[in-house]
């Protein structure tokens, strides 16, 4: 668009709390084994936050991280914004809460709610601030404490999902760079497949809603997956075309870790070699929101991104919701 700044990711960073939740520590609480678990997800072990940790403490400390990085101070911050299906509370937002945290005194702040493929529409929502030159920087983190919501008896739920935090920071970057295109979807009539049943105005809480164990995460598995290879790979495709690129020129994928059999339909539907496609899901199961900006953040640490590499980020979630980004790599200022 005429005039529009163009935007990019000028530091990343990540946190995952220290105690590890293993198959094997899942065989001793619900009827499942380590080899079941592997075979339909790919997920090995996941983090799981303490009692006294809520979303804001996770996403502090990636959020630290992010703005060290870029040798940016919290003052300096326009804009924040946390997506995550698991807040501190209700209200007052998770990005107020953090705000007050990292002492980001001059920025507005809120959180966004679009499950896993929250942190897509974050960063969506938040390069447009840029774009148009109402702000400079915008911090935007993925953050999750899933175990708060998972109950430990389902055995089809809990072997899915652990608890992270993944920080973009958001600025201006040289005209061709940054984000070339955004793909955002949504499928209300399919929000029943996953969802939080109660504890919003629909059902309140109550000694009903407890003892009926509504409170924890639903999930009509086989259904979501469907949608899941689908989305995947519609959402990557629309991305290309928007951009005016072929597969061939994808240097890395960066998909929401949900489960592995779905990252390889994407892998066999783009011609991708393994080294292009970024999997850590093995380690960290499904964190929601939190897996794509954690995912990219260790492939960065690694050194698997170069300036001008065109990386996409593709992810799906409750809603139901999907989303996607194009962006050609470069953490150089503007």
């Amino acid at each position: 668009m005429k005039g529009m700044r163009s935007v990019g990711i000028l530091a990343t960073g990540s946190y995952t709390p220290e105690k590890v939740l293993t198959n094997a520590d899942l065989e001793k609480m619900v009827e499942t084994s380590d080899e079941w678990i592997v075979t339909r997800t790919g997920i090995r072990e996941r983090r799981i936050s303490s009692e006294e940790q809520a979303s804001s403490d996770l996403a502090y400390e990636a959020a630290k991280k992010a703005l060290a990085k870029a040798n940016i101070s919290a003052d300096q911050l326009d804009m924040i914004i946390v997506a995550t299906v698991t807040p501190d509370n209700m209200f007052p937002s998770t990005a107020c809460l953090l705000q007050e945290k990292l002492g980001a005194t001059k920025a507005a702040a809120l959180d966004v709610s679009a499950a896993c493929t929250g942190f897509l529409y974050g960063i969506a929502v938040g390069s447009q601030f840029i774009a148009n030159g109402m702000y400079r920087y915008v911090l935007v983190i993925g953050v999750e404490t899933l175990s708060k919501i998972t109950n430990y008896e389902d055995r089809n739920t809990c072997v899915l999902f652990g608890d992270g935090a993944g920080a973009a920071l958001l600025g201006p970057v040289a005209d061709g760079f940054g984000f070339l295109a955004f793909e955002l979807g949504a499928d209300g009539s399919g929000g029943p497949l996953l969802s939080l049943p109660a504890g919003g105005s629909r059902i309140p809480a109550s000694r009903e809603s407890v003892e009926q164990k509504l409170h924890y995460i639903s999930m009509a598995g086989s259904e979501v997956f469907k949608f899941a290879v689908r989305v995947m790979n519609t959402a990557t495709e629309t991305v290309l075309e928007k951009a005016g690129l072929a597969k061939e020129q994808i240097d890395l994928l960066v998909p929401h870790q949900a489960n592995l059999r779905i990252i390889d339909s994407a892998i066999k539907r783009f011609g991708l070699s393994e080294e292009k496609v970024v999997v850590n899901l093995d380690r960290y199961g499904n964190m929601s929101s939190a897996s794509i900006p954690v995912a990219l953040d260790e492939a960065l640490a690694e050194g698997r991104l170069k300036e001008g590499d065109n990386v996409v980020l593709v992810g799906f979630g409750g809603g139901l919701t999907w989303g996607a980004t194009l962006l050609r790599w470069s953490t150089r200022e503007a």
